[in-house]
């Protein structure tokens, strides 16, 4: 039976297989209010959009400020299938997002436990409780079958 995590991980799963779909990296997030309902859900965006900027987490957090209509996301859960890199982690904490739940770890850019843990910085005016590990090996494998299936093809 899956838990409340996995069951709301799921969704953000299918964001980025959405992403997958789109040629976009992989990276799916979903936001939840305080009483367990679904405020934004978005996958990576930045090639269609031609924005740096578009991540799945800043994507989900400007959808869901615009629905509160305020920038402050209190008391919300962001579910996102990979660690949030430092900018993603610098929104959440303007934002002041209560936790972040991920699936894997992203060694190269993560801002959440790996190579920064920018929710543990006391030098910083909030700090999300971070829950690492969530459908892990799903998510991962998300990310590698796409760099793989895209290594391919530029090989040829």
């Amino acid at each position: 039976m899956m838990t409340e995590h996995e069951k709301r991980m799921q969704l953000a799963i299918e964001q980025a297989r959405k992403a997958a779909q789109a040629e976009e990296v992989p990276v799916g997030a979903v936001l939840i209010d305080g009483d367990g309902e679904v405020l934004a859900a978005a996958c990576n965006r930045t090639i269609g959009l031609a924005d740096p900027t578009g991540h799945a987490e800043i994507l989900a957090l400007r959808q869901a400020a615009q629905k509160v209509r305020n920038y402050r996301l209190l008391n919300t859960s962001l579910y996102v299938t990979i660690e949030p890199c430092v900018m993603c982690m610098g929104a959440v904490i303007h934002a002041r997002v209560s936790r972040v739940i991920f699936g894997a770890y992203d060694h190269k850019w993560g801002a959440a436990g790996s190579l920064y843990d920018f929710a543990a910085d006391a030098r910083l005016n909030h700090r999300a409780e971070v829950i690492p590990g969530i459908c892990e090996a799903e998510c991962r494998k998300l990310m590698q079958d796409f760099f793989r299936a895209r290594r391919r093809r530029s090989a040829k």
